[in-house]
């Protein structure tokens, strides 16, 4: 089973998967986690530039390519060869990130990044995608000092984010899943745990 954790920076994405592969684990699941870009060392080197090097310019088309670059090894490198062992894979993000931040929020077309994603990855997709989401004005306030390239572009490029998972959810409810992020750690990972119940479930029937 391979499920991605998705939504607006400051959702808690990276807690909550950890919390749910501790859990899982505790089930007796062998669990791979990783991060979508990274987790491969030409991910990490692509994240870097991506992120954390404001000086550099990087156009929205070839931010979306560097992007499905890091994804492309991910999937070589981590995702298939846990896939071929039988594990549950937790990916920070996938690619139904690209298609909301340089589709519905940056401007490129939402279907030509699918299309592109789908090619960069053989095919690959999460099982389901898990999308956390709070007020977001709430999520801004979590967010540090220090913000990178993403986590910089304000308010009103996030809200288009956000309303750009809130539609793919409501276009393909079976494939992408909204999450309410508000409330304590505990709650939320509750929360979580039903949805992937149930995808456990319906993935050994």
């Amino acid at each position: 089973m391979f499920l991605s954790f998705d939504g607006i920076d400051g959702v808690g994405k990276s807690t909550q998967l950890q919390l749910t592969a501790s859990w899982l684990e505790g089930l007796g699941h062998k669990v791979t986690c990783c991060r979508d870009p990274g987790s491969t060392p030409l991910g990490e080197s692509i994240r870097e530039i991506i992120l954390n090097d404001k000086q550099l310019p990087v156009s929205l088309r070839s931010e979306m390519l560097l992007y499905m670059t890091a994804r492309a090894q991910l999937v070589a490198e981590i995702i298939q060869p846990a896939m071929e062992l039988g594990q549950v894979i937790l990916s920070d993000r996938f690619l139904l990130s690209n298609v909301v931040y340089q589709g519905h929020a940056g401007g490129l077309d939402p279907a030509e990044i699918w299309e592109i994603g789908l090619a960069a990855t053989g095919g690959v997709l999460p099982d389901l995608s898990i999308v956390l989401n709070m007020d977001l004005p709430e999520a801004m306030a979590r967010l540090g000092e220090e913000k990178d390239r993403m986590e910089s572009r304000g308010e009103e490029f996030f809200g288009r984010v956000q309303a750009g998972f809130l539609h793919e959810a409501e276009r393909d409810p079976e494939s992408v899943q909204v999450v309410d992020a508000a409330g304590s750690q505990q709650e939320v990972q509750l929360r979580v745990q039903e949805i992937v119940q149930q995808q456990l479930q319906a993935s050994t029937m």
